[in-house]
Protein backbone atom coordinates (compact mmCIF):
# COMPACT_ATOMS: atom_id res chain seq x y z
CA UNK A 1 0.00 0.00 0.00
CA UNK A 2 1.17 3.72 -1.03
CA UNK A 3 1.81 5.84 2.28
CA UNK A 4 0.04 9.15 1.33
CA UNK A 5 1.95 12.32 0.77
CA UNK A 6 2.88 14.50 3.84
CA UNK A 7 1.61 18.03 2.64
CA UNK A 8 3.81 20.69 1.75
CA UNK A 9 5.20 22.51 4.81
CA UNK A 10 4.08 25.58 4.58
CA UNK A 11 6.55 27.87 6.63
CA UNK A 12 10.10 27.67 6.54
CA UNK A 13 12.83 29.00 8.94
CA UNK A 14 10.02 29.63 11.49
CA UNK A 15 10.76 26.47 14.42
CA UNK A 16 14.35 26.87 16.09
CA UNK A 17 15.86 26.25 19.04
CA UNK A 18 17.80 28.92 20.35
CA UNK A 19 20.45 28.48 23.20
CA UNK A 20 20.27 29.45 26.49
CA UNK A 21 20.20 32.80 27.08
CA UNK A 22 23.26 33.73 29.38
CA UNK A 23 24.41 36.58 30.93
CA UNK A 24 27.83 36.58 28.87
CA UNK A 25 26.18 35.18 25.65
CA UNK A 26 24.04 38.44 25.82
CA UNK A 27 27.08 41.05 26.82
CA UNK A 28 28.79 39.43 23.77
CA UNK A 29 25.79 39.98 21.71
CA UNK A 30 25.33 43.76 23.05
CA UNK A 31 29.29 44.40 22.46
CA UNK A 32 28.93 43.38 18.42
CA UNK A 33 25.79 44.96 17.77
CA UNK A 34 26.01 48.55 16.03
CA UNK A 35 23.38 51.03 16.54
CA UNK A 36 21.81 50.07 12.54
CA UNK A 37 21.29 46.99 14.31
CA UNK A 38 19.72 48.35 17.42
CA UNK A 39 17.68 50.00 15.15
CA UNK A 40 16.65 46.64 13.60
CA UNK A 41 15.73 44.89 16.52
CA UNK A 42 13.46 48.02 17.99
CA UNK A 43 11.56 48.46 14.27
CA UNK A 44 10.98 45.08 14.35
CA UNK A 45 9.94 44.89 17.65
CA UNK A 46 7.40 47.60 17.02
CA UNK A 47 6.05 46.60 14.16
CA UNK A 48 6.02 42.52 14.52
CA UNK A 49 7.53 41.92 11.23
CA UNK A 50 9.90 42.88 8.24
CA UNK A 51 10.80 41.71 5.17
CA UNK A 52 14.47 41.63 3.92
CA UNK A 53 13.59 44.06 1.40
CA UNK A 54 12.01 46.57 3.46
CA UNK A 55 14.63 46.23 6.23
CA UNK A 56 17.33 47.01 2.91
CA UNK A 57 14.81 49.98 1.80
CA UNK A 58 15.25 52.14 5.81
CA UNK A 59 19.40 50.66 6.69
CA UNK A 60 20.64 49.41 3.80
CA UNK A 61 22.38 50.84 0.80
CA UNK A 62 21.78 47.59 -1.24
CA UNK A 63 19.91 44.50 -0.95
CA UNK A 64 22.83 42.17 -0.90
CA UNK A 65 24.33 44.42 2.57
CA UNK A 66 21.09 43.78 4.04
CA UNK A 67 21.21 40.01 3.16
CA UNK A 68 24.23 39.89 5.02
CA UNK A 69 23.87 41.99 8.03
CA UNK A 70 20.45 39.86 8.98
CA UNK A 71 22.29 36.69 8.42
CA UNK A 72 25.37 37.10 10.64
CA UNK A 73 22.20 38.96 13.41
CA UNK A 74 20.17 35.82 12.58
CA UNK A 75 22.89 33.09 13.53
CA UNK A 76 23.11 35.34 16.88
CA UNK A 77 19.70 35.19 17.26
CA UNK A 78 19.00 38.12 17.67
CA UNK A 79 16.02 38.01 14.79
CA UNK A 80 14.50 35.17 13.70
CA UNK A 81 12.85 34.55 10.36
CA UNK A 82 10.44 32.70 8.43
CA UNK A 83 9.03 31.89 4.77
CA UNK A 84 5.51 31.76 3.80
CA UNK A 85 4.30 29.46 1.49
CA UNK A 86 3.87 30.26 -1.28
CA UNK A 87 2.49 27.93 -4.42
CA UNK A 88 5.09 28.87 -6.72
CA UNK A 89 9.09 29.44 -5.90
CA UNK A 90 9.55 31.13 -2.55
CA UNK A 91 8.63 34.05 -0.65
CA UNK A 92 11.32 36.55 1.13
CA UNK A 93 12.30 35.93 4.40
CA UNK A 94 10.15 37.34 6.92
CA UNK A 95 11.97 38.59 10.38
CA UNK A 96 10.70 39.11 13.66
CA UNK A 97 12.68 39.50 17.14
CA UNK A 98 14.88 36.95 18.27
CA UNK A 99 15.21 35.85 21.75
CA UNK A 100 19.07 37.60 22.14
CA UNK A 101 17.86 40.58 20.49
CA UNK A 102 15.05 40.55 23.03
CA UNK A 103 17.14 40.61 25.83
CA UNK A 104 19.26 43.39 24.59
CA UNK A 105 16.16 45.54 23.66
CA UNK A 106 14.90 44.86 27.25
CA UNK A 107 18.29 45.87 28.71
CA UNK A 108 18.43 49.30 26.34
CA UNK A 109 14.82 50.02 27.76
CA UNK A 110 16.00 48.98 31.28
CA UNK A 111 13.32 46.13 31.63
CA UNK A 112 12.80 42.65 31.39
CA UNK A 113 12.49 40.65 28.77
CA UNK A 114 8.73 39.17 30.21
CA UNK A 115 8.25 43.40 31.48
CA UNK A 116 8.87 43.88 27.54
CA UNK A 117 6.55 41.55 26.73
CA UNK A 118 8.34 38.97 24.61
CA UNK A 119 8.05 35.30 23.88
CA UNK A 120 9.73 33.47 21.22
CA UNK A 121 6.33 31.44 20.66
CA UNK A 122 4.13 35.01 20.61
CA UNK A 123 6.45 36.53 18.17
CA UNK A 124 6.29 33.80 15.64
CA UNK A 125 2.65 33.41 15.94
CA UNK A 126 2.58 36.12 12.80
CA UNK A 127 3.82 33.72 10.54
CA UNK A 128 0.82 31.61 10.31
CA UNK A 129 -1.34 34.29 10.82
CA UNK A 130 -4.09 35.85 8.62
CA UNK A 131 -2.92 39.03 9.05
CA UNK A 132 0.35 38.38 7.80
CA UNK A 133 -0.56 40.15 4.70
CA UNK A 134 -2.26 43.17 6.13
CA UNK A 135 0.65 43.83 8.32
CA UNK A 136 3.55 43.40 5.66
CA UNK A 137 1.14 45.15 3.19
CA UNK A 138 1.23 47.99 6.05
CA UNK A 139 4.48 48.13 6.40
CA UNK A 140 5.02 48.51 3.01
CA UNK A 141 3.40 52.00 3.23
CA UNK A 142 5.51 53.85 5.67
CA UNK A 143 8.85 52.13 4.68
CA UNK A 144 8.05 53.26 1.22
CA UNK A 145 8.07 56.77 3.11
CA UNK A 146 11.14 56.06 4.63
CA UNK A 147 12.51 54.90 1.23
CA UNK A 148 11.41 58.08 -0.49
CA UNK A 149 13.01 60.21 2.63
CA UNK A 150 16.29 58.80 2.42
CA UNK A 151 16.19 59.93 -1.79
CA UNK A 152 15.74 63.32 -0.73
CA UNK A 153 18.04 64.10 2.09
CA UNK A 154 16.79 67.38 2.55
CA UNK A 155 15.32 67.27 6.00
CA UNK A 156 11.93 65.42 4.44
CA UNK A 157 11.54 62.51 6.62
CA UNK A 158 9.25 59.98 8.04
CA UNK A 159 9.36 61.64 12.22
CA UNK A 160 7.19 59.04 14.00
CA UNK A 161 5.19 55.31 13.16
CA UNK A 162 3.46 54.05 15.47
CA UNK A 163 2.14 50.55 15.60
CA UNK A 164 -1.46 49.14 16.14
CA UNK A 165 -0.51 48.03 19.45
CA UNK A 166 0.64 51.35 20.09
CA UNK A 167 -1.77 53.47 19.20
CA UNK A 168 -4.24 51.13 20.78
CA UNK A 169 -2.20 51.67 24.02
CA UNK A 170 -2.22 56.01 23.88
CA UNK A 171 -5.68 56.94 21.75
CA UNK A 172 -8.05 55.68 24.26
CA UNK A 173 -11.66 53.58 23.87
CA UNK A 174 -12.84 55.09 20.87
CA UNK A 175 -10.62 54.18 17.93
CA UNK A 176 -7.94 51.38 17.21
CA UNK A 177 -6.03 52.84 13.84
CA UNK A 178 -4.06 50.44 11.89
CA UNK A 179 -1.04 53.09 13.01
CA UNK A 180 -0.34 56.62 13.58
CA UNK A 181 2.29 58.89 11.41
CA UNK A 182 4.14 62.39 11.06
CA UNK A 183 5.47 63.09 8.07
CA UNK A 184 7.38 66.60 6.94
CA UNK A 185 8.64 67.35 3.89
CA UNK A 186 10.98 70.19 2.41
CA UNK A 187 9.12 72.14 -0.05
CA UNK A 188 11.11 74.12 -2.19
CA UNK A 189 9.43 78.14 -1.92
CA UNK A 190 7.10 77.18 0.35
CA UNK A 191 6.50 76.50 4.25
CA UNK A 192 8.06 73.10 4.86
CA UNK A 193 4.84 71.14 5.63
CA UNK A 194 4.04 68.47 8.61
CA UNK A 195 1.27 65.89 8.59
CA UNK A 196 0.17 63.69 11.42
CA UNK A 197 -2.29 61.04 10.64
CA UNK A 198 -3.99 57.98 11.22
CA UNK A 199 -4.07 55.24 8.38
CA UNK A 200 -6.64 52.40 7.67
CA UNK A 201 -4.93 49.92 5.55
CA UNK A 202 -7.99 48.72 3.99
CA UNK A 203 -7.27 44.86 2.40
CA UNK A 204 -11.40 44.61 1.16
CA UNK A 205 -12.45 42.16 3.67
CA UNK A 206 -14.52 44.63 5.58
CA UNK A 207 -17.71 45.69 4.31
CA UNK A 208 -17.87 49.75 2.99
CA UNK A 209 -20.50 50.34 6.04
CA UNK A 210 -17.99 49.05 8.51
CA UNK A 211 -14.95 50.85 7.09
CA UNK A 212 -17.35 54.22 7.03
CA UNK A 213 -18.28 53.46 10.70
CA UNK A 214 -14.65 54.07 11.61
CA UNK A 215 -15.02 57.25 10.79
CA UNK A 216 -17.70 58.38 13.31
CA UNK A 217 -15.46 56.60 15.97
CA UNK A 218 -12.43 59.17 14.90
CA UNK A 219 -15.48 62.04 15.33
CA UNK A 220 -16.06 61.06 18.62
CA UNK A 221 -12.36 60.65 19.49
CA UNK A 222 -12.01 64.44 18.10
CA UNK A 223 -14.95 65.41 20.73
CA UNK A 224 -13.07 63.94 23.45
CA UNK A 225 -9.47 64.89 22.90
CA UNK A 226 -10.07 67.90 21.57
CA UNK A 227 -7.49 67.23 18.86
CA UNK A 228 -8.46 66.50 15.23
CA UNK A 229 -6.04 64.15 13.18
CA UNK A 230 -6.91 63.69 9.23
CA UNK A 231 -7.44 59.89 8.73
CA UNK A 232 -6.03 57.91 5.19
CA UNK A 233 -7.87 55.02 3.68
CA UNK A 234 -5.54 52.98 1.61
CA UNK A 235 -7.37 51.28 -0.42
CA UNK A 236 -6.97 47.75 -2.28
CA UNK A 237 -8.18 48.87 -6.14
CA UNK A 238 -9.88 52.42 -7.42
CA UNK A 239 -13.13 50.60 -7.49
CA UNK A 240 -13.11 50.49 -4.10
CA UNK A 241 -12.24 53.28 -3.47
CA UNK A 242 -14.75 54.98 -5.66
CA UNK A 243 -17.43 53.12 -3.63
CA UNK A 244 -16.02 54.59 -0.24
CA UNK A 245 -15.89 57.91 -1.52
CA UNK A 246 -19.63 57.52 -2.64
CA UNK A 247 -20.44 55.60 0.93
CA UNK A 248 -18.98 58.39 3.16
CA UNK A 249 -20.17 61.80 1.33
CA UNK A 250 -18.58 64.83 3.12
CA UNK A 251 -17.61 62.89 6.66
CA UNK A 252 -16.92 65.31 10.08
CA UNK A 253 -13.26 64.82 10.10
CA UNK A 254 -10.82 65.40 7.92
CA UNK A 255 -10.40 62.28 5.61
CA UNK A 256 -8.40 61.52 2.47
CA UNK A 257 -8.07 58.29 0.25
CA UNK A 258 -5.33 56.47 -1.98
CA UNK A 259 -4.73 52.96 -3.72
CA UNK A 260 -2.40 50.45 -2.67
CA UNK A 261 -0.89 50.87 -6.22
CA UNK A 262 0.15 53.89 -5.75
CA UNK A 263 3.13 52.64 -3.77
CA UNK A 264 4.92 51.56 -7.13
CA UNK A 265 4.46 55.30 -8.29
CA UNK A 266 7.65 56.96 -8.35
CA UNK A 267 7.23 58.89 -5.34
CA UNK A 268 4.93 55.95 -4.14
CA UNK A 269 2.76 57.26 -0.97
CA UNK A 270 4.76 60.74 -0.62
CA UNK A 271 3.55 61.90 -3.83
CA UNK A 272 0.45 63.00 -5.84
CA UNK A 273 -2.12 60.00 -4.91
CA UNK A 274 -4.73 61.13 -2.31
CA UNK A 275 -7.65 62.76 -3.04
CA UNK A 276 -9.39 64.46 0.17
CA UNK A 277 -13.10 63.79 0.86
CA UNK A 278 -15.41 66.16 -0.92
CA UNK A 279 -12.71 66.34 -3.92
CA UNK A 280 -12.32 65.30 -7.49
CA UNK A 281 -9.51 66.86 -8.66
CA UNK A 282 -6.37 67.36 -8.67
CA UNK A 283 -4.66 64.26 -6.21
CA UNK A 284 -2.42 65.80 -3.55
CA UNK A 285 1.19 64.77 -2.38
CA UNK A 286 1.26 64.10 1.03
CA UNK A 287 2.88 66.58 2.96
CA UNK A 288 0.31 68.90 0.61
CA UNK A 289 -2.99 67.36 2.88
CA UNK A 290 -1.83 69.51 5.87
CA UNK A 291 -3.16 72.50 3.76
CA UNK A 292 -6.20 70.57 2.49
CA UNK A 293 -8.18 71.04 5.56
CA UNK A 294 -8.84 74.64 7.73
CA UNK A 295 -7.51 73.64 11.19
CA UNK A 296 -4.36 74.33 12.58
CA UNK A 297 -1.43 71.62 12.85
CA UNK A 298 -1.30 70.70 16.12
CA UNK A 299 1.96 68.54 17.32
CA UNK A 300 2.06 65.40 18.91
CA UNK A 301 4.83 63.66 20.99
CA UNK A 302 6.50 62.37 17.65
CA UNK A 303 10.10 62.02 18.28
CA UNK A 304 12.07 60.28 15.72
CA UNK A 305 12.75 57.73 18.42
CA UNK A 306 9.25 56.78 18.42
CA UNK A 307 9.30 55.91 14.81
Amino acid sequence: MTTPAKPANRLRGGHVRPPKMTPELISDLACRLTDRDREILRLVWEHRVLTTAQLAAVFFPSLSRAQQRLRVLHRAFALLRFQPWVPVGRDSWHWVLGPAGAHVLAAQRGTSVKELGYRQDTALNISLSQRLGHQVGLNDFFVSLYAYARQRADGTRLEAWWSERRCASLCGEHVRPDAFGCWTETRPGRTPALLEFFLEHDTGTETLTSLAKKIHAYARQAQVTGRITPVLFWLPSSTREANFRRHIGTPPVPVATAVHTSATAPEGPAGPVWLPAGVTDPRYRLADLADAWEFPATSTDTSPEAG
